[in-house]
């Protein structure tokens, strides 16, 4: 595949080709996103404007945009500086004005002769009884009003942008549109009456109505659709890539896994098991796996990857545990260490605090094959970190590992199967357009024991009571959380606001009762906090949102969060899944901060209503929206112009089971239906698919 084809190559030349872009225009676009006329052309109208022409403005409800035919009547310019300058004008049956500001006489004089006849269009007010239009959009000659569209689309703008400009330019780059062959698959076009791609670009900016602005036109979702197909046709792309690398088959006898589970205190839940199942089958296979393990918080998914690296050593092999932070890595070691031992596995953990001759010895226990499994940071990625037979790679990712540090840790093994935990339940949409390349394990029930949490709501006006209650439930040996508010998105900001909460809850608590931890602490100070928590030698955490993953403290049965309704759902969420984790009942109290907004309010409601991960990812998704929930800038979900993730999901999911099947068939897309598509994949710019074809 040598290059973009020359069919499309109108779609990528510069902005200032377009009718109407000038030189400073082409500099305000990039604004909206838009770099190349094809980016225009996925730049659709949100909204449009009747223009409909009529006989008169009476009988209208005011305000109103309004399309009419008038005899221009007398000019009345300005008395006194700051006054506006009005022009009479006759419709069929009223009389009204057009009012214009800082306009030129000669110039309105030469617009509207008086005595002959125009058509205007602009948006009419009342003033004192009387109609008026200020600045017209539209003043044109009737034999030339056939211009003005019967509904005028209105585009997204920005700084040094207009509506004329953008309409005209949008004009300009559909004239360019090609016709080009058809990608989707001809029964799903027919069954759901789309149009073709070049028909579906053009009524989508030149709608005859609202209807045809809204998701469901068909012009629009046959757009969504191309979209949401073209990412799911390279997340295809790389999980075949991933495939075709040889995995080697890691069969195990099942011996060590007998050992833990005879050590455990209960039984695995029906949907750890069947997780367990799914991964021990995949990595029976000579294909590399490729898998995520979705769970809520609390749902077990440690076993579940334990259960997983002991397949690899099983096998003969080494297996590693990669999680995003000295803490999580610790803790991980904590919660396994035990179990490993149960099973008489040699466990070790490397971080970035591992130096000189500490880190070479568990380098050459590892080459040696003497550590079976290995839990660390992304130290594990390091150039001389090597594995004797590293078989299965595990990564906690909590969003913060993108797809490339998913491949380099594959990389280590020539053939490591691939398992990615998220503890952050991901409703179905987003999940496939963020891990679409992956087979997915959910864990959707809670281990036995876990207890119900209270989740209450408390005004911040009641801050006083609420320490009084921690002081009372201190006295009974319990531990407490007080998460600090999320400020402005600063770090420096939420550590001061850390550190004053800190400094008052010492003073009224007890000195030695009270710890903090913040983003901006040096490493050692926070494990040293931390530690004394676990340990029980402080009875009260402040933090920021660092303990929001993966922090267990069994004893720890009461969440405060300050300002609740700064949070999104699903950190809130994270956040109440640190406490009952033991044999107390325990307590989530969300501080807000009256008046809350009606989204701040719904948020909290559901909070109060619901512990199930899913339900309160899909909410959010409805209150908030792809982009938000999962953060963009660290997001890996790609931003879609037309698509939408929240309303589109089924489309999504189409897409998907389409790529895959596609790509089934035709691994190479040579068919005519296979080379449609490589133009689909030019057009939305989808490089590192077209990179996957030619190498494949």
């Amino acid at each position: 595949m040598t290059g973009r084809p020359p069919i499309l190559f109108p779609l990528f030349a510069g902005l200032e080709t377009l009718d109407g872009v000038g030189p400073k225009t082409a500099k305000s676009l990039p604004a909206l996103g838009v770099h190349t006329p094809k980016d225009l052309l996925f730049t659709l109208p949100y909204s449009g404007v009747d223009r409909r022409r009529r006989d008169t403005i009476l009988g209208a409800e005011f305000p109103a945009v309004l399309t009419v035919e008038v005899e221009v009547g007398r000019h009345l310019p300005p008395r006194r500086r700051g006054h506006p300058y009005r022009v009479e004008v006759q419709d069929a049956k009223t009389t009204f004005s057009l009012v214009f500001f800082h306009a030129r006489d000669e110039w309105l004089r030469g617009q509207l002769p008086t005595g002959q006849r125009r058509v205007v269009s602009g948006k009419v007010e009342l003033y004192d009884g009387v109609g008026q239009m200020p600045h017209p959009d539209h003043i044109l000659r009737v034999e030339e009003a056939d211009t003005i569209p019967a509904f005028e689309p209105v585009y997204p703008l920005t700084a040094g942008v207009t509506q004329r400009v953008i309409a005209k330019a949008s004009d300009s780059a559909l004239m360019r549109v090609p016709e080009l062959a058809e990608w989707i698959d001809p029964g799903l076009l027919s069954k759901e009456g789309w149009p073709a791609w070049h028909d579906a670009v053009d009524r989508a900016h030149r709608p005859e109505g609202l209807d045809e602005i809204a998701v469901t036109a068909p012009a629009r979702q046959r757009l969504a659709y191309d979209e949401l197909f073209a990412h799911q046709v390279t997340l295809a792309l790389a999980r075949a890539e991933v495939r075709r690398g040889k995995g080697l088959a890691s069969t195990g006898d099942g011996a060590l896994r007998d050992k833990v589970l005879s050590a455990l205190p209960y039984e695995p839940t029906g949907a750890q098991s069947r997780a367990i199942t799914e991964i021990a089958g995949d990595m029976a296979q000579p294909l590399r796996m490729n898998r995520l393990l979705q769970g809520d918080v609390g749902a077990g998914k440690t076993l579940v990857a334990l259960m997983a690296l002991l397949v690899a050593v099983e096998a003969g092999g080494q297996g590693a545990l990669m999680a995003p932070t000295e803490i999580l890595a610790r803790q991980h070691l904590e919660g396994l260490r035990p179990l490993a031992e149960s099973a008489g596995v040699v466990l070790e953990i490397l971080t970035g605090r591992d130096k000189g001759k500490d880190r070479a010895a568990k380098l050459a226990a590892l080459r040696a094959g003497e550590i079976q499994i290995l839990v660390g940071t992304h130290a594990v990625f390091q150039a001389d970190v090597e594995f004797a037979d590293l078989r299965l790679a595990v990564v906690d990712e909590q969003h913060r590992f993108g797809v490339t540090q998913r491949m380099e840790l594959g990389a280590k093994g020539a053939a490591a199967d691939v398992l990615v935990m998220t503890a952050t339940p991901i409703p179905r949409s987003l999940s496939l357009a963020q891990y679409g390349d992956m087979d997915v394990s959910i864990l959707d029930e809670k281990p036995p024991g876990r207890k119900p949490i209270t989740t209450a709501l408390v005004s911040t006006g009641r801050l006083d009571q609420v320490v009084e209650r921690l002081r009372e439930a201190m006295a009974e040996g319990r531990q407490a959380y007080w998460v600090c508010p999320l400020v402005e998105e600063s770090e420096t900001m939420d550590m001061t606001a850390a550190e004053e909460r800190f400094k008052r809850l010492r003073a009224s608590l007890g000195e030695g009762q009270v710890g903090l931890v913040h983003g901006q602490l040096p490493p050692a100070e926070k494990d040293a906090a931390m530690a004394d928590f676990v340990a029980g030698r402080t009875r009260v955490l402040v933090a920021t949102t660092v303990i929001e993953v993966g922090v267990d403290v069994p004893n720890a049965s009461i969440m405060v969060i300050e300002r609740a309704e700064s949070f999104g759902l699903a950190q809130l969420h994270q956040l109440r899944g640190r406490v009952g984790r033991g044999e107390a009942a325990s307590t989530c109290l969300l501080m807000y901060q009256s008046p809350l907004t009606e989204t701040g309010r719904r948020r909290l409601e559901i909070m109060r209503e619901t512990e199930d991960g899913f339900r309160i990812a899909e909410e959010d998704l409805a209150i908030r929206g792809a982009g938000d929930l999962i953060g963009t800038a660290q997001s890996g979900v790609p931003r879609f112009r037309v698509a939408d993730l929240e309303r589109q999901a089924a489309l999504m999911a189409t897409a998907q089971s389409d790529a895959r099947k596609l790509l089934h068939d035709d691994p190479t897309l040579d068919s005519p239906r296979g080379a449609a598509t490589r133009n689909l994949l030019w057009l939305m710019e989808q490089d590192r698919a077209i990179r996957l074809i030619s190498v494949g």
